[in-house]
């Protein structure tokens, strides 16, 4: 077969019957049929409109086969004809072949099917994972190019990780608002999938709208590089190879999912998965065993209060959106946000598991006309035009909806109250009609999530208090699309005199991305640093209130928190935290305090404290930042009832034990240097039977709360095992002693100060880097300029006694020609918002690319791992 005639002839492929290509599928067709009525088969009829079987399967496989080619490469196309007419060689070839060409509807089909006593025919069936086209699409660019993931989807992606590989949980659930890119994010997730498991998976994606299928398919061929990637199934469209599939939720009823194995999708992502809980997509879910179900979704909570990660994901959101980062890559609308004083007393309103109860807050709500009248005056004062406004407003009840509903149309606005009561055609005009500006404003209690896009909502009235970071920022959501008709969301937010419990903090972080002592700086200053276009203003009283109640956290009073503990009667840690809401940080602020402590107070811990205990207990707060699997799985096992002696551990147990000890005692013992061994150390703590429970407790909760998944880090100088994890983080004393430079009568961690650490054992440079640098801790001269060029590159300043010249200078310049190694360890703040010094997180290692400069030397790294993506985000701001 000569290149010349094979092309020539695939290039006219609309007319095969005379062409030598259809000729030779004829002939592999006959002799495979050959075969098969040696088997024992025969077809139903010989001819069919004058042709013979063979060629009227020939033609539809040329067919199929133009399809396929047109998008190969003129100098392919002789190499995928040829590998055509291979695959029909086998009757499993064929009858593949058959399955995906049989009909000219494209349904899949199967050959033989018995019609009487050795009479058979082709039949539908239900696709299966073999049957794919033998030959793949080929992967060409597409001319716009790839679509990479801005930081704040890889973070997203990265605690996707999270979820999986360290906790194993296969169904998750992603919140991201509208216009962020979720399924940039799912598509992205999918090729991480792909290449993980070093093979193509298949992918069922369902939507409810035809156009977010065809959006949807565009996304991953833009992603994937493949043009030919996925089929539609939907509007009439049935896919032919059925590996991955975009399936309208109508597509999938009962007799499609009949015939469809619940195994036959690797990876399947619903979108808006907010609809979730209605019949047609609980069969679908119902249906499938998907290696990996991903919902997306900007709005989990439901018409009836409820939220889809309660029902389908055992409470957890494995992924939110973090606003600031959205805001920062310009792909939301900037927020105008007022913080508005509110005389409303909810101080006596019943408080239950982390929030104020809903019957007891809309029972001080409805019928509040002071406040609902604050309500109307702040929007004819903050509201740029409040006649051509579109506004949602987020209520309690569904009478407080109809309550707002009520004072605005007594106030000349057009306003009306939606519910899960309300019809659907009633719901929907009331959408069409806020899209089209003859209504001003729809009271809700839902989150407007079901099928709610009205990218045009300019202004957001948050009448339903709550301290929750998750509601707020869905709240929010519903504002933030970017429209030609918009310049910013108007945000209304009225703060009024809440119980001590309720926490102002979590939205305005949310907001901010600052830690809790920075937000009261930022406050007090009146938010000097927003995302360009943002604002946010407080009224005097109600700064006065925000400061006065994120302060009051700061300061929680033990004895309050001790009759909390009582009242919630659980005496175990992560049970306490959850029905409270309480971050475990809250427990150990200031000094001393302690979950063992609170236990004792609320009449809850019989034991007496010993003598050596609450020394130890005042070290639970530097074991926070412990995450990784390996590290708490080893410091857990040392501080059981039945733990192993230190000379019974192996190597890596040792390294990981002399963490622990020196992590317990910084200065080698209750007294400086105080133990003589390792071994005397652990034995003294097993008299510690409550701290280590405490402990062991922490643990747990910390590993239940990793947002990374740790990397092995390569073997040290002469094969040495080195107990450090990549993106996992450490203490100086977990530091040291791992990296071989504190031990039992040697250099003590306690006393270590400097930023740098030549370890000549392992040939390694260790530096820890501070970010952002206080002037109370750092002199203008240990000010160094050190910030991320980018998630794979790290400009750091030397010591200023350090020149390109020295050993030190020379070392770092010539590290991989000498054989040695440079580590990078990086902070935000020197201190925790509870008082400690805040861990390093171990970067990995880093290899000189360049450098400017003397005394001090301006380096740039080149890091082995990209950056984690919320640490890019602080570690470029700081430059």
């Amino acid at each position: 077969m000569s290149q010349g005639v094979a092309v020539s002839e695939l290039e006219d492929l609309s007319a095969p019957t005379s062409g030598l290509y259809e000729e030779l599928l004829v002939l592999r067709f006959e002799q495979t049929l050959k075969e098969l009525s040696a088997s024992g088969w025969r077809p139903v009829g010989d001819t069919t409109d004058g042709q013979t079987a063979p060629h009227v399967l020939a033609r539809r496989v040329s067919r199929a086969a133009l399809r396929a080619l047109r998008h190969a490469p003129t100098d392919e196309r002789v190499h995928a004809a040829n590998r055509i007419l291979e695959s029909l060689s086998t009757m499993d070839g064929a009858r593949r072949w058959v399955e995906l060409t049989a009909d000219e509807a494209h349904s899949p089909l199967t050959l033989p099917h018995q019609e009487a006593p050795e009479v058979f025919a082709a039949r539908p069936d239900a696709p299966t994972p073999a049957a794919v086209s033998p030959l793949p699409a080929p992967e060409i660019p597409l001319p716009d190019g790839t679509l990479h993931a801005h930081p704040y989807q890889r973070d997203m992606l990265e605690r996707l990780d999270v979820e999986r590989v360290l906790h194993d949980r296969h169904h998750n659930l992603l919140v991201a608002a509208t216009g962020t890119g979720k399924t940039v994010m799912a598509a992205l997730d999918y090729q991480r999938l792909c290449h993980k498991h070093g093979r193509p998976l298949s992918l069922l994606f369902v939507a409810h709208r035809k156009e977010i299928l065809q959006q949807s398919l565009s996304t991953y061929r833009k992603v994937l590089l493949q043009p030919n990637f996925g089929e539609p199934l939907h509007s009439g469209e049935i896919p032919e190879r059925w590996t991955h599939v975009f399936a309208s939720v109508q597509s999938l009823n009962a007799r499609a999912l009949e015939r469809l194995d619940p195994e036959h999708f690797d990876i399947i992502v619903i979108d808006e998965f907010h609809h979730g809980t209605s019949p047609t997509y609980r069969k679908i879910v119902d249906h499938f065993r998907p290696r990996e179900l991903l919902g997306l979704t900007a709005t989990p909570e439901r018409m009836d209060g409820k939220t889809i990660q309660d029902e389908f994901f055992d409470g957890r959101i494995a992924a939110e959106m973090r606003l600031w980062e959205a805001l920062e890559n310009d792909l939301l609308c900037p927020f105008h946000y007022f913080g508005i004083s509110d005389s409303t007393d909810l101080s006596a309103v019943a408080w239950k598991r982390g929030s104020y109860d809903r019957d007891s807050l809309s029972h001080a709500l409805v019928s509040n006309e002071t406040r609902a009248d604050l309500v109307v005056s702040a929007v004819r004062e903050k509201v740029p035009d409040p006649a051509r406004m579109r506004a949602l407003g987020f209520c309690v009840s569904v009478s407080h909806a109809h309550f707002m509903a009520q004072v605005f149309r007594s106030a000349g606005f057009t306003a009306v109250a939606v519910s899960g009561e309300t019809p659907a055609d009633q719901r929907e005009k009331a959408l069409s009609d806020l899209k089209s500006g003859e209504v001003q404003v729809i009271f809700s209690v839902d989150l407007f999530n079901e099928g709610v896009d009205v990218p045009d909502v300019d202004t957001l009235l948050l009448l339903r208090p709550t301290s929750s970071a998750t509601v707020f920022l869905q709240q929010l959501g519903r504002g933030l699309r970017r429209s030609p008709h918009k310049e910013w969301l108007t945000v209304l937010d009225f703060i009024g005199q809440h119980r001590k419990e309720f926490r102002f903090e979590n939205q305005f972080r949310a907001l901010t991305n600052l830690s809790r002592k920075r937000l009261l700086d930022h406050l007090e200053h009146d938010f000097p640093h927003l995302p360009p276009g943002c604002a946010i203003r407080l009224e005097e009283k109600a700064k006065r209130t925000i400061i006065s109640n994120i302060r009051e956290q700061l300061s929680v009073n033990v004895a309050a928190l001790a009759r909390e503990v009582a009242d919630y009667a659980e005496s175990h840690l992560s049970s306490y935290l959850e029905e409270s809401g309480r971050d475990i940080r809250e427990l150990y602020r200031g000094s001393g305090n302690s979950w063992t402590g609170l236990l004792r107070r609320a009449g809850m811990l019989a034991q007496e404290a010993s003598e050596e205990e609450g020394a130890l207990l005042k070290r639970v707060p530097a074991f926070l930042h412990v995450d990784d699997p390996d590290r708490v799985a080893v410091y857990t096992r040392m501080l059981e009832d039945d733990a192993p002696a230190y000379e019974d551990l192996d190597e890596q147990g040792k390294s990981y034990a002399r963490m622990l000890f020196f992590q317990l005692w910084p200065l080698g013992g209750t007294t400086r240097k105080g133990f003589a061994s390792y071994e005397e150390g652990f034995s003294a703590l097993r008299r510690q039977e409550a701290f280590r429970s405490e402990l062991c407790q922490v643990l747990a909760h910390n590993l239940a709360h990793t947002e990374h998944v740790p990397l092995p880090l390569p073997r040290g100088h002469g094969d040495q095992f080195v107990p450090l994890s990549v993106h996992a983080s450490y203490s100086r004393e977990e530091i040291l002693p791992a990296l071989g430079q504190s031990s039992i009568g040697g250099f003590m961690p306690g006393d270590f100060r400097e930023g740098v650490k030549w370890c000549e054992s392992l040939r390694t440079d260790a530096l820890l880097i501070t970010l952002e640098k206080d002037e109370k801790d750092f002199s203008p001269q240990t000010r160094y300029q050190d910030y991320a060029v980018s998630e794979t590159e790290f400009h750091w300043e030397s010591q200023n006694q350090t020149s390109e010249s020295s050993p030190t200078g020379q070392r770092y310049q010539q590290h991989v020609a000498n054989g040695s190694q440079v580590l990078l360890f990086v902070r935000r703040y020197k201190t925790t918002d509870i008082g400690g010094a805040q861990p390093w997180m171990l970067l990995g290692p880093a290899q000189y690319e360049s450098h400017r400069g003397s005394k001090p030397m301006a380096i740039t790294w080149r890091l082995k791992h990209p950056l984690p993506a919320a640490v890019l985000t602080y570690a470029k701001e700081t430059h």
